[in-house]
């Protein structure tokens, strides 16, 4: 008998679908949707971007956190 595998779906990357060609830093709003419930930065293939959208993610999320409008962590 065969072994059947569940075929993954693939996930479309939000930024590319609102056509954002640049993330600020400022949009907390934003960026807090790519953060987990501990402040964490979620993964690409949880979150289904593109690499080029994660790069600018984590930038602007590095760069949020330095001027004090995202915290490091919550506890």
């Amino acid at each position: 008998m065969p072994i059947r595998r569940r075929r993954k779906k693939v996930k479309k990357c939000r930024l590319c679908e609102m056509k954002i060609d640049y993330v600020d830093y400022k949009d907390v709003k934003l960026l807090k949707e790519f953060l987990n419930e501990k402040g964490k930065i979620v993964p690409r293939r949880i979150s289904g971007n593109c690499a080029k959208h994660q790069r600018m993610i984590k930038i602007a999320i590095k760069r949020a956190r330095q001027m004090g409008l995202l915290p490091y962590l919550k506890q």
